[in-house]
């Protein structure tokens, strides 16, 4: 029989940018592929926004304050990009050395910044973003938009019942990739167009019908080769899992504290260390991978589950 067509695994539409359909599998799958030539664009993309604030100074906010900055000068923008700090934070100084200042009112009290913003990329820690969500909600003006690059705060709100304002839009960018690693391969793409790193978007709330085109704006500023959609589910879901479960060593820790207690139960290093591995990579990478980690504390008798 005839294979069966590929899904199309999202759906977005833009009026700016062209949106192209490629096939990874079985799955169809629409991006909209980046470069500086699409810098031209980034005006109507951004209409409406005349201030955008990057609150934090982490891994991701000097990268994309920069990126963005940048990107809006060269496509002739007349859009200030500030960057808000909680006061008294050390990051002031690291802030101006890439050019951001108090003189020029690029820089300030984190709070400030947000009341001035079109755009607030809300780029702090996730326990910040958990302690400050209803100040920073009450402090933004209306008409701004919200802007992420993580779904952290989705799933705290959900968590405790709450949601995002619904006068606002609520929009998400998320370089796949670390903060230093999404500006040096945005100056590498100043010599080859096209350099960058691959980002998800997410429109999670579009009350002015234009968030899609502001979300798919903002990737191709910071300099991704290639956007595709998400949810903010999705998204900090697939963090929760990728960042904790791999990147923060929590399988690392699984297999550590496998080969410990197999040898307190009499087995030799080596053959404790091929049991915790095997135990990884052979039947419990399956059930997670198919029916989900809580299959796997399921399918434990009493005393394992001890």
């Amino acid at each position: 029989s005839p294979a069966s067509p590929p899904k199309t695994h999202s759906s977005f539409k833009s009026d700016i940018f062209e949106v192209r359909e490629v096939e990874f599998a079985d799955t169809k799958e629409q991006i909209v592929k980046g470069g500086r030539d699409l810098f031209p664009l980034l005006p109507k993309a951004f209409e409406g926004i005349k201030e955008v604030g990057v609150i934090g100074w982490g891994s991701q906010a000097p990268a994309q304050a920069q990126n963005l900055r940048d990107s809006l000068n060269e496509a002739g923008c007349d859009i200030k990009v500030r960057i808000g700090l909680r006061e008294g934070s050390s990051s002031f100084e690291e802030a101006r050395e890439v050019g951001f200042s108090e003189d020029a009112d690029t820089l300030g009290e984190m709070f400030d910044v947000i009341k001035k913003s079109d755009l607030v990329m809300l780029l702090i820690s996730d326990a910040a973003q958990a302690a400050l969500y209803k100040e920073v909600f009450a402090a933004m003006k209306p008409g701004a938009t919200l802007g992420l690059s993580h779904g952290f705060l989705l799933g705290y709100l959900d968590s405790i019942g709450e949601k995002f304002p619904e006068d606002m839009d609520v929009i998400a960018v998320c370089p796949k990739g670390m903060g230093p690693s999404v500006r040096r391969l945005y100056e590498q793409g100043k010599e080859v167009n096209g350099a960058g790193i691959n980002a998800s978007f997410a429109v999670h709330q579009d009350k002015s019908g234009k968030a899609t085109e502001l979300a798919l704006g903002w990737g191709v500023a910071l300099g991704s080769p290639f956007m595709f959609e998400t949810t903010l589910t999705s998204e900090y879901c697939s963090d929760i899992y990728g960042e904790r479960g791999i990147l923060l060593g929590a399988v690392h820790g699984i297999v550590e504290s496998l080969y410990r207690r197999y040898q307190r139960q009499g087995m030799s290093p080596e053959k404790a260390f091929i049991e915790s591995c095997e135990s990884i990579t052979g039947n419990i990478v399956k059930i997670i991978s198919t029916q989900g980690i809580k299959a796997v504390y399921d399918g434990l008798s009493g005393d394992d589950k001890e």
